[in-house]
C-alpha cells in the first residue's frame, strides 16, 4: 500500500481535469518556420564555435543552423543525428543554458543566446514528421550484440550498431523501452507521446529487436549474454535511490516513482496529490517532482536542500521555472526526521553549514506541515553483474565504455564521470557502440 492510500491529506482530482491539461501543456512550445528562421539569423555562424565544444555530443551547430536559414530543416536534421540520434528528445529537456547555449558568442555579447535547443527541435521535429528514416544499415556482419537497458545510452548504441549491420537484441526490465526519457522527465517537458515516437522512429532502421520486461539478473544474466552474443553493451542506468538517513523515512516516497507513475497515467486528474508537499534534495528530480505536484494541485510545495542555491544540481533555469511555479525553496537544511503515525504529518529539519569539514548542523532546527514526502537524493546501482569492477558506486570503464570483463561495454547512468544527463548518455552509447564495431572488424 503506498503513503498516498495511507495519508488522508492525498487525493485525486485537486484541480478540474481541464485545468491540469492546460498545466501539463508544453512547457516551450515549438517555434514556426518564420520564428526558426528569425532565430537562425542570429547566429553568428562562427568558425571557432565554442558552443560545439560545449555540447556533449559535439552536434555542428552552426552547420545545422545555417541549415535552417537556408530552408533546409531535413538537412538539418541530418546533421543533429550524426552526432546525437535523439536529438529530438535532447532539444527537450538538455540544459542547453549550462552547455551550448551558455557558450554561445551571442550570450556573452548581450546575455541573450542563440536558441539552439528550439531550433534543434524545429529541425528534428519537422524531419520525423515528414517521414521515412535518414539512414540505411550496411551489408550484415553476422555479429549480434546484446545492449541491456533501452534508455538513452542504450538506444544510441542500438542504432549505432544497427547502421553498421549487427544483429542487436535490446533487452529492458520495463513494459515500454525508452528508459529515462519514459519514465524519468517532466510531462510538460515532453508531451505528445513523443518518447515513445522517437523509439518507433529510432527503431525504423531495423536490424534491433527489443524485449521488454527482461531484467539483467533476474530473467537474463550477463553470464549468459556473453556465451550467446559477440559483444555486450550494459546501459542499466540506476535503480536503487538513496536513503535519507532520517528517523521515519518509511513514510516518505521515491520521487523517480512518482514521475513514472505520473508519465504512465492516463487520466493525471486521477493522480494523488497531497496539499502540503515537501521534496528533499537539489536536482533535477527534485524540481520536476515539486513543479508537477504543484501542477496537480498542491497548495504548497517546499524543495529543501542541505547546501546552498549555488550547489544545486538543478540549473538556476529550473531553479527560476520551480520559483514562477509556485515552489518555495529553502537550503542549508538536513532531513532530521519524517513526523507522523502511519501517515506524513510534518518533516523536521536541521539548519547545517558546508565548511571545509564538510555539513554539520548548526544546532538550529525547523518543521514544514506535511502530508507528502518526496526523497530525490540521488540514486545508485540497485545491483551489478558479479566480475564487474565498480568505482565510486558505478560500474569502472576504461575510453569509450570498456570495462573490466572482456566483450562487455558499459555507459550512461551506471557509469562514473558522467552528469547524468540524457545528452551525456547519448554520447556514450554511441562512442561505445563504435569500440564495438572496431574490435568486431578486427576478428
Amino acid at each position: 500500500m503506498s503513503n498516498s492510500q495511507l495519508t488522508p491529506g492525498v487525493v485525486p482530482g485537486r484541480l478540474p481535469a481541464e485545468a491540469i491539461a492546460a498545466n501539463f501543456a508544453d512547457v516551450a512550445p515549438p517555434l514556426d518556420a518564420h520564428e526558426a528562421h528569425v532565430a537562425a539569423d542570429r547566429c553568428y555562424f562562427c568558425h571557432d564555435a565554442p558552443c560545439i565544444t560545449a555540447c556533449p555530443t559535439a552536434i555542428d551547430i552552426p552547420l545545422f543552423i545555417r541549415q535552417i536559414a537556408t530552408g533546409t530543416p531535413g538537412a538539418a536534421a541530418k546533421t543533429i543525428w550524426d552526432q546525437n540520434i535523439l536529438g529530438g528528445m535532447c532539444a527537450r529537456v538538455c540544459p542547453t543554458e549550462t552547455l551550448c547555449e551558455e557558450a554561445c558568442v551571442r550570450e556573452a555579447a548581450e546575455g541573450r543566446p542563440v536558441e539552439i535547443g528550439r531550433l534543434q527541435r524545429f529541425a528534428t521535429d519537422a524531419a520525423m514528421a515528414a517521414g521515412g528514416h535518414p539512414y540505411a544499415r550496411a551489408a550484415p556482419t553476422g555479429r549480434r550484440v546484446a545492449v541491456v537497458g533501452a534508455g538513452p545510452a542504450g538506444l544510441a548504441c542500438a542504432h549505432r550498431l544497427a547502421m553498421h549491420g549487427h544483429e542487436v537484441t535490446v533487452y529492458d526490465a520495463r513494459p515500454k523501452p525508452g528508459g529515462l526519457n519514459e519514465y524519468g522527465i517532466a510531462a510538460y517537458k515532453t508531451t505528445g507521446g513523443f518518447a515513445q515516437a522517437e523509439v518507433e522512429w529510432l527503431l525504423a532502421i531495423g536490424g534491433i529487436t527489443v524485449e521488454t520486461g527482461r531484467a539483467v539478473g533476474a530473467d537474463v544474466t550477463l553470464d549468459d549474454l556473453r556465451a550467446r552474443f559477440d559483444a555486450v553493451f550494459l546501459g542499466i542506468g540506476l535503480g536503487g535511490v538513496n536513503a535519507l538517513g532520517a528517523q521515519g523515512e518509511g513514510l516518505a516516497s521515491d520521487a523517480v516513482d512518482f514521475i513514472a507513475r505520473l508519465r504512465q497515467a492516463d487520466d493525471l486528474a486521477a493522480l494523488p496529490v497531497g496539499r502540503d508537499v515537501v521534496v528533499v534534495g537539489g536536482g533535477m528530480t527534485a524540481v520536476d517532482t515539486a513543479v508537477q505536484s504543484r501542477l496537480l494541485g498542491a497548495e504548497n510545495v517546499t524543495i529543501v536542500y542541505r547546501r546552498g542555491r549555488e550547489r544545486m544540481g538543478a540549473s538556476g533555469h529550473e531553479q527560476d521555472h520551480a520559483a514562477a511555479a509556485g515552489v518555495k525553496i529553502v537550503t542549508n537544511a538536513m532531513p532530521a526526521a519524517v513526523h507522523g503515525e502511519g501517515a506524513v504529518r510534518e518533516v523536521e529539519f536541521a539548519y547545517a553549514e558546508d565548511g571545509p569539514g564538510g555539513l554539520r548542523p548548526t544546532g538550529e532546527t525547523f518543521r514544514l506541515k506535511a502530508d507528502q514526502v518526496f526523497k530525490a537524493i540521488g540514486q545508485r546501482l540497485a545491483g551489478v553483474p558479479a566480475g564487474l569492477a565498480v568505482e565510486g558506486g558505478r560500474i569502472r570503464v576504461e575510453g569509450p565504455g570498456r570495462t573490466s570483463l572482456p566483450g562487455v561495454w558499459a555507459g550512461g547512468d551506471c557509469t562514473g564521470g558522467g552528469e547524468d544527463l540524457t545528452v551525456t548518455a547519448v554520447a556514450q552509447g554511441r562512442d561505445a557502440a563504435e569500440d564495438i564495431h572496431a574490435r568486431l572488424a578486427a576478428r
